[in-house]
């Protein structure tokens, strides 16, 4: 292969070298703790969907009767003629569940904290990132043109140290709730109480804790107590809900900017009016849910329990994210592959999602998991680990 191929041919074989080269799956029914690939079925411990919405009967007959209504697209940008009733109530409807004055919905999280940090800050800012931070805020403060400050993962005393250190201009701290790859949780109260001493904003990606963290699902400014105008709530709709898309919820001043200015949010075709119909079901079952969310507590507790003679470290953490650190990617891959052909799928984490040395197997746990797919991977691990 040669002329503009070549290149790209060799990154791809040096990623395979070093046991980096990444390759799809193509599932052949729904989502859920049990998945069929190529024909195998498998226990799945790879999904987001941590109440096991994503094929809920009720929301799928919400989306069904949502596509009657509304059609299957939305055929413009919300700022055209793109932004429909069912929008409009999904807003105030998401609003009100975590606690906020307004709310506004992206097509992806990725898209919501893009937007959000390019538009509130610019050439004369300064954000400050946690390490450990998912890559859409990573590109979000790049793309923004400020100043950027990345802080030791929870280390509260370098981002004060950074903080007070900065030049004029608007503060803006960058933070997951739940990172996705750790499974721990930021220190929320703390980094507020110094966006309050600072006059910094503080904008908090919940992907992984909104339906699952807090009083009812309400995500993880509900699990701390939170309520402060500072906050800029971002969480995704395609996990614990179970459907797609992604919100802000903030002051209502905050909302209108992004409306303004948000790039993410003007540029693009509304998300399918269908989806809002769904999402809203999504919701009340959200609320409902309680019994699933105490089961999951579980589930976490037997896996880590189970885990804890294991030669592999599992990390710290109390969430449905419950990560197994190898160190090797191919140890990783291996171990991974192993399980699969027991009959166990479960993710390989390798660079440059995790730092070098860190890969490690993602097990994403489900209320839709019983006792016995626990015992199960677990047998199957220490099996391994001899």
């Amino acid at each position: 292969m040669s002329g503009p191929f070549s290149r790209l041919q060799r990154e791809l074989e040096e990623r395979a070298s070093s046991g980096l080269l990444r390759r799809r799956h193509t599932l052949t029914g729904p989502q859920g703790t049990r998945i069929e690939v190529d024909g195998k079925r498998y226990v799945s411990f790879c999904s987001n969907d941590y109440l096991g919405l994503a094929s809920h009967p009720r929301i799928i007959e919400a989306l069904q009767s949502g596509a009657m209504r509304y059609g299957a697209g939305s055929g413009a940008a919300h700022l055209v003629t793109g932004h429909s009733l069912a929008h409009d109530r999904l807003e105030c409807e998401l609003a009100a569940f975590v606690g906020k004055p307004s709310a506004l919905l992206f097509s992806t999280g990725y898209m919501a904290n893009i937007g959000v940090v390019q538009a509130l800050v610019d050439r004369s800012d300064t954000v400050f990132a946690d390490k450990l931070n998912h890559a859409s805020l990573n590109d979000a403060m790049l793309l923004s043109r400020a100043t950027v400050r990345r802080y030791r993962h929870n280390d509260l005393d370098h981002l004060e140290k950074m903080m007070d250190e900065a030049e004029a201009g608007q503060r803006l701290v960058i933070t997951d709730a739940v990172f996705s790859m750790d499974g721990d949780r930021a220190l929320l109260p703390e980094i507020l109480e110094l966006c309050e001493r600072h006059d910094a904003w503080l904008l908090i990606d919940d992907a992984h804790g909104f339906g699952v963290s807090g009083a009812k699902g309400r995500g993880s400014i509900s699990h701390f107590g939170m309520d402060s105008p500072l906050v800029i709530y971002m969480a995704t709709l395609g996990k614990a809900a179970g459907v797609f898309g992604a919100f802000v919820a903030a002051e209502k001043i905050v909302i209108d900017t992004l409306v303004n200015k948000a790039r993410s949010y003007i540029y693009t075709t509304a998300t399918p009016p269908a989806l809002s119909v769904a999402l809203s079901e999504s919701l009340v079952l959200i609320d409902e849910a309680d019994e699933a969310r105490a089961h999951l507590k579980v589930l976490t507790m037997r896996l880590r329990q189970s885990l804890k003679d294991l030669k592999w470290r599992l990390m710290e953490s109390d969430t449905a994210i419950q990560p197994l650190l190898i160190g090797g990617n191919e140890e990783a891959m291996d171990i991974s592959m192993a399980l699969r052909e027991r009959g166990i799928w479960v993710a390989a984490i390798r660079p440059p999602t995790v730092p070098s040395g860190t890969a490690r197997l993602r097990i994403a746990l489900s209320a839709q998991h019983d006792l016995s797919d626990i015992d199960r991977l677990a047998e199957a691990l220490h099996e391994l680990a001899r």
